[in-house]
Formats: structure tokens, C-alpha cells, sequence
């Protein structure tokens, strides 16, 4: 027998209990922590790096089992744990799919970075910083593993519960106003998830999501008035959560606000929308759901155009590096909602891999902004056109010659190599340029092709499809205009004294965040066949619902003894 080959029979033995290690993990992590003093803030870090490896490690081992067909059951294999030990709908439900897997990975893969990033000072700018961090990756894995809405929203509140903290770490009036309005927001939208939840409750008697489904099915016309009015209050919460326009105007102020490893988790708030958008939309209104399948794909069609118009205005009429990842943010989510609302499972495959490309870029994206402002503010001098502008009132030795570039000592410029720091800036720049553009060959322009191609392949064109197509395309346009735009004034167009200080826990992370999006480039093809299984999936959710509600208990192994 093969290593592999262990390796597989101990994952397909403890499968069942895998499942609930993205939860366990961080939850006691930071318990963990909250004993430990501040003085001990280098034990914390570690504890935070080791947590986030165990997290990734066994996101992956999870992602492993539902696509290796020498493993668990074989392609596709739902894992369904309960806590309990109580069947569905009654009990406690964590359910590991493909699109849970792949959602909890690409959760593993940002926190795991964003943890080694905050280790080199932002850990330090507050407390409990990596407590905070340990039960947001505890509350997104357990709102992308449970299988009931009643869960969904403990896991939504503890999620939201530490993101306020993290908003607000490092102090400051701008984290103060938008920590206000992203806190406000947060709460009307929990409120209304409560209601729309209490609503659908009422009207079919659970909360369990697979089981909502087969409900909602069956239910009386008199009754689907109802259920859909109580769907349209809960889509409203987590519309707001994924940045849908007009409930955005908090996003780009708190995301810009945030210190940078906590922006780069926050980039995964967003697509947790998103996904409860995907995976109640497709479970409830099926279309074997009859009168109900497909309903409000129109409105989630016409929010998506919009978030996106929107997020591209947004783009090209910023100034600040942190704003433009913020609408790029908008950008990404308005694409994923008018995707989801086509309601085609060849665009959805496109849409799930230009959701893991566009979310592993902008969070890239976020803590490479702060090496770069960090870079410029240790001492900027006159720019070009400033001293071309104002040359009569300068001293004469600062006044340019004429045909011939100097640096501030008189010597040439030309053909002088450019320092190591400013060129690894440059570049990791120059990637999420082309990542958030979709630009080719990498993996931002290849999810926009397969959205589009799916488009295409899926019959005739109605003028919504024709729209998101022109969409589609203007947005990367203005996103490449702005970002050269930003680029140039960043790093050509102004002089500074001091080369960029960067350290190996900032770079590293940047790297490995960008790498991935290289992976997904030359491995387009698995990912692709996972992505498309995946929608397939979605379209017919007849196998999750089977899987969920077929769930057995654990015997009692005290039940067959004989008293003595």
C-alpha cells in the first residue's frame, strides 16, 4: 500500500468528523487566546499561523474527498454530519459539497495568508487581534458548511460579531465613521434575516435548506404569496452582505478603512453573500419547485447590471489605491449576481471560477496597497510636473535641464537598474492589474471567457444577456484605464528618497495569494470540471437533498447491551 493510498483510507475514516474541523479549529484557537495575556502576542501569532495551516490542510483534505473518485464515495460525494446526532430537519446539519469544499478552501487559503501578513505589525496596532481573526474564520466556515437557517444565521452573527472588532482595530476617526455605518447596516440587515427566516418557518414548518426545497414544493397556492415575501426579506440581507447596489455605500469606505490583512479577509464577506444568494436560490426555486422555480431571477439579474455599472463608475473616478479595491469588490460581486440571476448552469461554472480568481486577486490587491502606500509616504519628493509647473519660483539647482533626466544628484537616470523592492511592487501591481481587468492569459480574463462562452453556448440572446455581455467588457475596460492610470502615478511618474522596506512576512503572503491565481490558470482545466460539476449540481440539487435528508444517526453503542 502507497502513502497515498493511507493517506485516503485515514481521510475516508474520518470524513465524517472532518467536517466539522474549519469550525472546531479556529473556534478553539481563539479560546485559546483569550487566556493568554497581551503581553504573550508572539504566542498568539503563532497559534494564529498554526490554526490557519490546520484550517487550509484540512479545507484541502475536504475539497479532496468530494472530486477524488478513489476516495469516499467518489466524484461529487456529499459528506452530512450531525453534531446531535439528531436526523434532519430536526437536528444540526454540516453539510461538505463542492461548492462548500471550494468556498472553505478559498476561505483557508486568505485567512492563512492574511495571518502571516498580520504578523509583521498590524497585530500589534490593537487587541485580540487574532481572536478576532480566529472566530471570522470560524463564523465564514460554519455559514459555508451548515445546512439549516437557523445556523446560518449563529454563524452570520459571530462572523459580523468579530468583523466589528476588526474594522475598528488600530483605532482612528475613518474606521470609527465607516465602523458606524458598516455596524448599522450589519444590524438592520440581521434583523431582517430574522424575520424573512420566521417568515419562511411559518409558512413550511422548517428552517433546514435541503428540506425548504422539497417544502416549497408541495406548498399551497395560498400560501406561496407568502413564501415569497418572506424570500424577498431574507434576500434582502444577504444582498446587502454581498454589496448588492443601492445597500453598498458602506462597503467601500469600510473595506478602504480596514487595516490591510483585515480588508483581504473582508473580501470573503462579500462572495459569503453571494454564496447564500447561490445556495438558497438554487435549493428553494429549483425548477422542480413548480410555480416558484426561477422566481426573482429578474430582480437578481437587474441588481447584479447595476452593482456592476456601478463598481466600474466607481473605478475609473477614484484617486485612492484602497477605493479602487473596494469597487473592484463591487465589480466582482455585481458580476456573480447577474450570473446567478441568468439562472444557467454552463454561465454559473464560468462564475464560480471567476469568483475564486477575482476574490484570491483583490485580496492580493489589499495588502500589496499597504506596502506601497507605506513606501510612498516615507518620503516623497517633488513630482515632475510639480517642479516643471513651479519652476520660476524654485532654487535653480531643483529646475530641470533641458533633454537630459537627472536624479536629485546630477546623475543619469537612463539605463540605471530599478532596486529589487520597488520591481516586486511593481510587478505584484502589475498582476492584479491583469487579474482584476481580465486581461490575458491568466485567470481574470479566462472566468470572464467562460461566463461569456457559457452565454453564448446557452441558446438565443435575450437584451439581458447582451447587457451583461457589454457589461462585462466596458468593466474590465475601466478597470485597466484606472489601474494603469494608478499605476503610472505610483510608480513612474513621481520620485521618492527611500527604497521600500519590505519584509519576508509581508511578501511572501502577496506572492502566495497570486501564485494561486497562477495555479488557476495553468490548472484552468480540473478547476473548470469542478466548477461545472459544481453547477451541474446546483441546477438539479435532487443528489443534496437525498444526501441531507438520508443522513442516518450514529447507533447508540450502549443501546444493544443488556443491563446487568
Amino acid at each position: 500500500m502507497t502513502v497515498a493510498q493511507l493517506l485516503d483510507r485515514l481521510l475516508d475514516a474520518t470524513m465524517p468528523h472532518l467536517v466539522a474541523v474549519p469550525i472546531l479549529v479556529p473556534m478553539l484557537t481563539a479560546a485559546l487566546m483569550l487566556l493568554l495575556s497581551e503581553k504573550r502576542r508572539r504566542e498568539k501569532a503563532v497559534l494564529s499561523v498554526v490554526s490557519g495551516l490546520v484550517g487550509l490542510i484540512a479545507a484541502l483534505a475536504l475539497l479532496r474527498w468530494v472530486n477524488a473518485p478513489d476516495v469516499g464515495g467518489g466524484p461529487g460525494s456529499i459528506g452530512v454530519y450531525l453534531p446531535g446526532n439528531w436526523r434532519a430537519p430536526f437536528g444540526i446539519v454540516l453539510v461538505a459539497d463542492r461548492l462548500s469544499t471550494m468556498m472553505v478552501a478559498l476561505t483557508g487559503v486568505i485567512g492563512f495568508a492574511a495571518s502571516i501578513y498580520s504578523t509583521s505589525r498590524w497585530d500589534r496596532a490593537g487587541v485580540h487581534f487574532h481572536a478576532l481573526l480566529q472566530l471570522q474564520l470560524m463564523g465564514l466556515n460554519g455559514a459555508f458548511l451548515t445546512g439549516d437557517l437557523f445556523n446560518l444565521f449563529v454563524f452570520f452573527e459571530v462572523m459580523l460579531a468579530a468583523s466589528y472588532g476588526l474594522l475598528l482595530h488600530g483605532s482612528g476617526r475613518l474606521r470609527v465613521q465607516a465602523g458606524l455605518h458598516y455596524i448599522a447596516v450589519n444590524l438592520v440587515a440581521s434583523s431582517l434575516f430574522l424575520v424573512g427566516a420566521s417568515m419562511l418557518y411559518g409558512a413550511t414548518g422548517t428552517l433546514n435548506m435541503a428540506d425548504l426545497g422539497m417544502r416549497i414544493a408541495q406548498i399551497a397556492p395560498a400560501d406561496r404569496g407568502l413564501v415569497h415575501a418572506a424570500t424577498a426579506i431574507l434576500f434582502t440581507a444577504f444582498l446587502a452582505k454581498a454589496g448588492s447596489w443601492p445597500l453598498n455605500f458602506w462597503l467601500v469606505p469600510a473595506y478602504s478603512a480596514a487595516v490591510s490583512p483585515v480588508s483581504a479577509v473582508f473580501a470573503l464577506l462579500t462572495k459569503l453573500g453571494i454564496y447564500t444568494i447561490l445556495r438558497l436560490w438554487t435549493l428553494m426555486f429549483a425548477p422542480d419547485t413548480g410555480a416558484s422555480a426561477q422566481f426573482g431571477h429578474n430582480v437578481l439579474m437587474a441588481l447584479g447590471m447595476v452593482t456592476l455599472f456601478a463598481g466600474a463608475l466607481g473605478i475609473v473616478g477614484t484617486q485612492r489605491m484602497s477605493n479602487l479595491a473596494g469597487f473592484s469588490v463591487l465589480v466582482s460581486a455585481g458580476t456573480l449576481l447577474t450570473a446567478i440571476g441568468l439562472g444557467k448552469p454552463a454561465v454559473w461554472a464560468g462564475a464560480l471560477y471567476y469568483l475564486l480568481s477575482s476574490t484570491l486577486a483583490v485580496s492580493a490587491f489589499f495588502l500589496l496597497i499597504d506596502m506601497i502606500e507605506r513606501w510612498r509616504n516615507q518620503g516623497a519628493s517633488i513630482a515632475p510636473h510639480e517642479i516643471r509647473d513651479h519652476a520660476p519660483f524654485l532654487a535653480p539647482d531643483l529646475r530641470p535641464l533641458e533633454g537630459v533626466n537627472l536624479d536629485d544628484d546630477e546623475q543619469e537616470i537612463h539605463g540605471r537598474a530599478i532596486p529589487a523592492g520597488v520591481a516586486l511592487l511593481g510587478l505584484g501591481f502589475s498582476g492584479c492589474m491583469m487579474l482584476l481587468a481580465g486581461m490575458p492569459p491568466l485567470s481574470g480574463f479566462l472566468g470572464k471567457f467562460a461566463m461569456l462562452s457559457g452565454l453564448l453556448g446557452a441558446g438565443e440572446l435575450v437584451t439581458a444577456g447582451w447587457m451583461f455581455m457589454a457589461l462585462v467588457l466596458i468593466s474590465g475596460f475601466l478597470t485597466l484605464v484606472a489601474m494603469t492610470r494608478t499605476g503610472m502615478r505610483h510608480f513612474w511618474t513621481q520620485r521618492v528618497e527611500a527604497l521600500p522596506a519590505l519584509r519576508a512576512v509581508e511578501v511572501l503572503p502577496v506572492a502566495a495569494l497570486l501564485l494561486c491565481c497562477v495555479a488557476l490558470t495553468t490548472q484552468a482545466g480540473p478547476v473548470m470540471q469542478h466548477a461545472a460539476a459544481t453547477a451541474k449540481g446546483l441546477f438539479t440539487p435532487t443528489a443534496y437533498r437525498k444526501a441531507v435528508m438520508g443522513a442516518r444517526q450514529v447507533p447508540n453503542p450502549e443501546a444493544g447491551r443488556k443491563a446487568p
